[in-house]
């Protein structure tokens, strides 16, 4: 049985800033298309894939990354890439997240038979069907609590997506450039919520600003931008993606204060570096894409223990922090998995719990007008008050 604190957190609106599409589909789903298409898998059985590929635990980074290889493969088919990602929303609506923003690579799924825009309006297909079914039953919410409360309650908010369209580290700078620009298009010619660009793959070797032409052509077109940094490198990687790539956001952001990883012998100009980047993403509002689950599968030999994640300190200095999934199959978790986590390693408050779910409402890169925005924000932020107050935690 779940225990009260995640059964109360799956029932607050929530956010899932930071969530990898093909790290995040069904096993019943791999399985089913993997026989289908004749793709080989290591098992065919839920219990089988989870003793050997999606694990509790990892030894390292390359481990973690292990299944990818077999949801990329299954995943390079238009009917397969729709029910996925209807399947992934929801997923994400049955554990209480109303807006999620799935990121992927169209390159990494197309496969030798589709093209990029196929891949990414094929995903937009089942995000949208499932939006329209989810918000219908939504409304029907809605009508039962003003049955129950009266015409003054606070609505329970409408379920809202966004993509997040990678470029890999890994790659040349060029397949980078024409990532972006075919999303330019595929937003411009479909009308797709495309709101943003991520920068994933590999830290140590491939720095980001080798794609600093991809995300100023992104940044020149009003895209949002957001990029994995500090993850698996130190204080530097973050300054680069802040200062070359016009980073809104910052996925991980872990070595945020890991003053050994800068190349420098001098202890003060370390600390200064650090606390002058610290009060440059504080005043900016710059978001930290926290995911708590995934940091420790993937650095089981530095970080062995939730409680000695850099979160505390990122929210002693008032970061802006949003907790995320990263992989909702990689990492077996779920937002409320990863906030009851938090809430129950660090001692969290009401209040702290409260702001770290309305960080991720608040910045996110949502599809509709500022002032659009901030009405979303307004609803989310009294339906959770209203449900604190007035329901109980299996209400």
């Amino acid at each position: 049985m779940e225990d009260l604190l995640l059964t109360q957190i799956k029932n607050y609106p929530k956010a899932d800033l930071h969530v990898h599409l093909d790290g995040s589909i069904r096993l019943a789903t791999l399985i089913e298309f993997a026989k289908l298409r004749k793709i080989h898998l290591p098992s065919y059985s839920e219990d089988g894939l989870r003793d050997l590929v999606f694990k509790d635990s990892y030894k390292d980074l390359p481990d973690y990354l292990q299944g990818f290889q077999y949801t990329c493969a299954v995943m390079q088919d238009l009917e397969v890439l729709e029910r996925c990602a209807y399947e992934f929303a929801w997923d994400c609506f049955h554990d209480g997240v109303i807006y999620v923003e799935p990121r992927y690579s169209p390159d990494l799924l197309k496969g030798p038979n589709l093209k990029a825009h196929e891949v990414i309006i094929a995903i937009d297909k089942g995000l949208k069907r499932a939006q329209k079914e989810i918000n219908l039953l939504i409304n029907q919410k809605n009508q039962s609590l003003v049955e129950k409360f009266g015409s003054s309650v606070p609505h329970h908010p409408e379920f809202v997506y966004a993509h997040i369209i990678c470029c890999m580290r890994m790659w040349d700078p060029r397949d980078s450039v024409e990532t972006v620009n075919s999303a330019l298009l595929t937003k411009e010619k479909h009308g797709i919520p495309i709101m943003g660009i991520d920068l994933a793959g590999p830290e140590d070797g491939f720095p980001a600003v080798d794609h600093q032409e991809a995300f100023l052509r992104a940044h020149q077109n009003f895209l949002y931008k957001t990029v994995h940094a500090g993850e698996a490198y130190g204080p530097a990687s973050i300054f680069q993606a802040l200062t070359y790539l016009h980073a809104d956001r910052i996925g991980h952001g872990f070595h945020l204060f890991s003053k050994h990883l800068l190349y420098t012998k001098d202890p003060s100009s370390a600390e200064l570096y650090i606390k002058n980047l610290v009060q440059y993403i504080a005043e900016r509002r710059i978001t930290l894409e926290v995911c708590l689950t995934s940091n420790l599968q993937t650095m089981p030999n530095l970080y062995n223990d939730p409680s000695r994640h850099t979160l505390p300190l990122m929210l002693e200095h008032g970061l802006s922090t949003a907790i995320c999934t990263d992989n909702t199959l990689v990492s077996n978790t779920t937002v409320s998995k990863e906030l009851a986590l938090a809430v129950k390693t660090f001692k969290l408050s009401n209040k702290q719990l409260k702001k770290l779910i309305m960080y991720g409402i608040k910045r996110g890169f949502f599809p509709g007008s500022y002032l659009e925005k901030k009405q979303y924000i307004d609803i989310c932020s009294k339906y959770y008050d209203f449900l604190v107050q007035h329901l109980s935690p299996q209400a």
